[in-house]
């Protein structure tokens, strides 16, 4: 056998043994319900799409809906729901194809979508009105919530929103998903995984293993990883200016200036064109601040939401 075929074959051998190592199935939809769910009622189908639902707090009480960013779960609010629900309806929920929720039927993970099922998750659940509580692209969403049906949202907190144009996100662009990235799909390493949720922390030694356990078990949730690469992909930006000068809600803005994906800088565009927004800042949290330093960070927000209007 000549030497260069048998350098070949190693190769091949080599790379059958790599792709088989770093080869990341689903978990069981099974398993993870066990693991990440409180109680089977919470799986609520609303107009036919399953949507994972927390809803804690007196029902009576002033409504509360978090929304979290990509890549996340309703887990993320845990320390804020556990305080806020003494006071307030605290209502939290997987977006379709992240945490519990499977993915959407229609395929469709736009904004107008979202927002689609979080109003008729409202009418379920005689909610008329509310404060939404954002982070990052489930910041995006609240504001847009906020601006297309003002009736129905009181306040708003955005956590680092997203919304502007960022490298790689242009303004009436689809967002072109890089090949590298639409590997995840089949590999997923954890300590990959770990690096890349440490670059949304400000303190890094902050992170720790159950965290990234979370989210690493939920990101293989059956289907999640496509539609993670989906939402991805149909996420087309629009110039954000004119739409946030619509929006009269009080706005309360919350930014780790460590924030390493949407840099706190940022937040003076929403100052300047939100009619009634102020900022908190935290200078040593990143990108996920109500995770990263969950009681120093609701502070702001308890005395925001106990405003009068």
């Amino acid at each position: 056998m000549k030497v260069t075929t048998i350098i070949l074959l190693a190769v091949l051998a080599a790379l059958v043994l790599a792709a088989f190592w770093l080869w990341t199935p689903d978990k069981p939809r099974a398993d993870l319900e066990r693991d990440y769910l409180a109680n089977p009622a919470d799986m609520v189908d609303v107009g036919g799409a399953v949507l994972h639902v927390r809803d804690d707090g007196p029902k009576t009480a002033p409504a509360v809906i978090m929304l979290h960013g990509f890549g996340a779960s309703l887990h993320t609010w845990e320390p804020w729901a556990r305080t806020l629900s003494r006071t307030h309806r605290v209502l939290r929920l997987d977006l379709p194809g992240s945490g519990l929720s499977p993915p959407d039927p229609e395929n469709d993970y736009r904004d107008i979508r979202v927002i689609a099922l979080l109003l008729r998750l409202m009418d379920q659940k005689d909610i008329a009105q509310a404060t939404l509580i954002g982070n990052s692209i489930g910041g995006r969403i609240a504001w847009r919530t906020a601006a297309e049906h003002p009736g129905r949202v009181d306040k708003l907190v955005l956590i680092a929103p997203d919304g502007f144009a960022s490298p790689g996100f242009d303004y009436d662009k689809p967002y072109d998903v890089p090949a590298l990235m639409s590997l995840m799909r089949h590999v997923l390493p954890k300590p990959l995984l770990r690096h890349n949720l440490a670059q949304s922390y400000g303190d890094r030694s902050a992170l720790t293993d159950a965290t990234v356990d979370r989210y690493y078990d939920l990101m293989l949730a059956p289907g999640s990883r496509q539609a993670l690469l989906d939402r991805l992909g149909q996420t087309v930006l629009t110039d954000p200016r004119p739409v946030l000068k619509t929006i009269a809600t009080p706005v309360l803005l919350l930014w780790g200036e460590k924030d390493a994906l949407i840099p706190v800088g940022n937040a003076q565009d929403y100052l300047d064109h939100l009619p009634d927004a102020r900022l908190a800042s935290f200078p040593h949290l990143g990108h996920v601040p109500h995770e990263e330093a969950p009681e120093k960070t609701l502070l702001p927000v308890i005395d925001f939401l106990s405003e009068a209007e």
